[in-house]
């Protein structure tokens, strides 16, 4: 083999290589996307009670009871706002419950 013909395989090696790292990093947002909340039919999914932050209290009406089996994470919570501020309709910082 020449020695331009190894600095071209050189070449194409060292290319590859960094090309793998970049791949990888495409694919990460389409993960990221696969946990968006966009109603309360796909957070109740992976949340089948509802999201709420620590500390958060159900506010109910009449004779229900609140829920209190939701899971408590402020930054799921603000997550699940952010992309959809229409998921706590009730405002009692509590996402999605089901009673």
């Amino acid at each position: 083999m020449t020695p331009r013909a190894r600095r071209l395989a050189a070449s194409f090696v060292s290319a590859f290589a960094l090309a793998l790292p970049v791949a990888a990093v495409a694919t990460a947002p389409a993960e990221a996307a696969s946990s968006t909340y966009k109603n309360c039919t796909n957070l109740n999914k992976k949340y089948p009670h509802g999201v709420g932050k620590s500390g958060a209290k159900d506010k109910v009406s009449g004779s229900s009871k609140p829920v209190t089996n939701f899971k408590r994470s402020t930054k799921i919570y603000k997550k699940a706002m952010k992309q959809n501020k229409g998921l706590d309709r009730d405002k009692d910082g509590i996402a999605c419950e089901k009673h």
